[in-house]
């Protein structure tokens, strides 16, 4: 009778832990999504505000910071990718190479205004969360490969959009709204 009585008790305190959790679950989920969209759309915002002069005019002082910052520092990067003379820590002027750079500016200032701004608003936001992963990957991999650099800020950066492209946007998305979640609700 004892023994019943116990395993009475641990069967209560498992249902009730179970709908304690049920409840947070479905309380703060949303919220917490909600926050990790914000988190990850400020940072990549705020950098890509910096990359315009107004609406449609690329700050062109930004080409020096692809140029000589990311693809020729001095001193270079071990891993980096290095798309100067190595020597010369110089680019071919009018070369292809600095063409490609420049568009690439051009593209990292649309999609860090662009991307943020889906999450924020939470439209089409697993394709927002995508290509902000993407850029995280390519500014780890290829501009600074470090393991420091990966610990603070890029795994963070990482971790928070990919539980967004995983779990998707939650309820106070314009996805949810308009059922492009992929959810059945």
């Amino acid at each position: 009778m004892e023994s019943y009585k116990e395993e009475n008790n641990v069967n209560r305190i498992i249902e009730t832990y179970n709908s304690f959790a049920l409840f947070i679950s479905r309380s703060l989920s949303d919220i917490a999504l909600l926050a990790l969209r914000l988190i990850a759309a400020k940072i990549f915002l705020q950098s890509g505000i910096t990359k315009w002069s107004g609406l449609f005019q690329f700050n062109e002082e930004k080409y020096d910071l692809f140029l000589y910052e990311f693809f020729c520092p001095d001193p270079v990067r071990d891993g980096a990718l290095l798309l100067c003379d190595a020597e010369t820590l110089e680019y071919v002027e009018g070369s292809a190479t600095v063409t490609v750079i420049e568009y690439l500016a051009i593209f990292a200032g649309i999609a860090e205004v662009l991307f943020p701004i889906l999450l924020i608003i939470g439209l089409f936001t697993r394709l927002g969360a995508l290509g902000l992963i993407g850029m995280t990957l390519f500014i780890q991999l290829a501009v600074f490969p470090t393991w420091d650099h990966w610990w603070n800020p890029a795994s963070w950066w990482f971790v928070s959009l990919l539980a967004v492209f995983a779990i998707g946007p939650g309820r106070l998305s314009l996805d949810n709204l308009l059922k492009l979640d992929g959810r059945r609700l």
